[in-house]
């Protein structure tokens, strides 16, 4: 074979070798975005980053009377304190969640609810939901309280400590009696309490 005859036949194998380089490039640039739109999205960092939140109760007065105490009556009566209405404790769901959740009125009638020595895992999109859904151990409790009627008290505030979610005025707690520490962007229960009557 001569030369001009090996240069011909080398030239498919350099032009094939060539045409490889633009593949893997598109390969790369495709892996690159997938991995980034999966670390956007699932955002594995979070599980070892904990937000720890210790709030007060904090506890408005009730409006003073304008009107004297009648002739006898005692001048130092203390204000009414906070009351809590229902309780309940946390379970564990997709992650291992602690904890206590307390509804509590205050003295000028509104409603707060409270987690106390919360500890779960930390995510992406976390909030705090008040549901009619029942409170169901193990996996079949994980998804149900997007099911029905709920209301997202706002995101959640931290993994662990104590924390206060103002209660809407028009929420039945007859009716709504769980809360669940829910995963939005995973529709997904971390964990949850039933409340019962305190």
């Amino acid at each position: 074979m001569t030369t001009h005859d090996q240069q011909h036949a080398d030239a498919p194998k350099r032009r094939r070798s060539r045409s490889r380089g633009p593949v893997l490039a598109a390969a790369l640039i495709a892996a690159t975005l997938a991995v980034s739109v999966g670390l956007y999205w699932f955002q594995p960092w979070k599980l070892w980053q904990d937000e720890t939140v210790r709030e007060e109760l904090a506890v408005p007065t009730a409006p003073s009377e304008t009107a004297p105490p009648s002739p006898g009556a005692s001048r130092s009566t203390a204000p009414p304190g906070p009351e809590t209405l229902a309780t309940g404790e946390l379970i564990s769901h997709e992650h291992r969640t602690r904890g206590t959740v307390k509804v509590v009125r205050l003295p000028d009638g509104s409603r707060t609810l409270r987690l106390e020595g919360l500890d779960t895992s930390n995510g992406p999109d976390l909030h705090v939901w008040i549901t009619d859904a029942p409170v169901k151990e193990g996996r079949e409790g994980w998804g149900v309280f997007d099911d029905g009627a709920y209301e997202s008290l706002g995101k959640l505030k931290g993994n662990k400590g104590d924390q206060n979610y103002a209660l809407p005025a028009g929420i039945d707690l007859d009716e709504f009696t769980g809360v669940s520490i829910w995963c939005a962007r995973f529709s997904v229960s971390f964990g949850a309490a039933e409340l019962a009557p305190a």
